[in-house]
């Protein structure tokens, strides 16, 4: 059995040992995650790829909301570069046109600039309106290989019965599909009964669910078990 991705977000690099020691298998690093996560600085970048050997995804997002402009897209490709050479392993970015669908021209133009390396489309795609074209636009793309979505912007609360059928009604779908957004334990097995099997998780694993305090051990440990053993219950 291939082991369920459990992909954790870090904001510090005080993160690093919670989400290693916990079991963590890839770290998505973000700044403001009370704007829906945005770019960190490279210092801070710099220190975490200095402090974990985990896979390391990193945000690529200028804004709090999911417009961009030629100008901004030319300023996050030489950000990408500059990131893969301080041994960045991936991105996450996702862009959503004036009409709610997947900028496409956009969000290609900068999967294609990285050059092979992988990317996943973050939770844009839940703000659009028409969530079967945009996994169909996103297929194809080059470097893509995870949807991360809650089903719903307001949440895996609202989203997870959707997010479920359509994971179950389309195996590649579910291949791709990384559930987060306010994933909740009791999602899991449900979520894994469906074929997802990638899982993401960012305040759930800090004590009282504070962006002040680091990603704890044991909280981590708790997820891992709880989507492995999930997962394994579903085969």
């Amino acid at each position: 059995m291939i082991r369920p991705l459990l992909e954790v977000v870090a904001l510090t690099p005080g993160d690093a040992k919670g989400a290693t020691y916990g079991g963590a298998d890839r770290i998505e690093l973000v700044s403001r995650p009370d704007l829906g996560g945005l770019t960190p600085d490279l210092e801070t970048i710099q220190a975490f790829r200095a402090a974990s050997d985990l896979p390391l995804r990193v945000r690529l997002r200028l804004r709090d909301d999911y417009s961009s402009t030629g100008g901004e897209l030319t300023r996050l490709i030489g950000l990408a570069q500059t990131l893969l050479d301080e041994g960045v392993d991936g991105f996450t970015f996702g862009f959503v046109s004036p009409d709610l669908d997947v900028d496409v021209s956009l969000t290609r133009a900068l999967g294609d600039a990285l050059g092979g390396a992988p990317w996943t489309f973050h939770r844009a795609i839940d703000h659009v309106l028409n969530r079967q074209h945009a996994y169909g636009a996103l297929r194809a793309m080059r470097g893509l290989d995870g949807i991360l979505t809650a089903g719903s912007a307001r949440g895996m609360e609202f989203g997870v019965e959707d997010l479920c059928r359509d994971a179950a009604a389309d195996e590649e779908l579910a291949r791709l599909i990384i559930a987060g957004g306010g994933l909740r334990a009791e999602d899991v097995p449900w979520l894994a009964r469906a074929g997802v099997r990638a899982f993401h998780v960012g305040a759930s694993v800090r004590p009282g669910r504070s962006p002040k305090a680091y990603v704890d051990a044991a909280l981590v440990r708790s997820w891992r078990t709880l989507v492995d053993d999930s997962v394994a219950a579903a085969l």
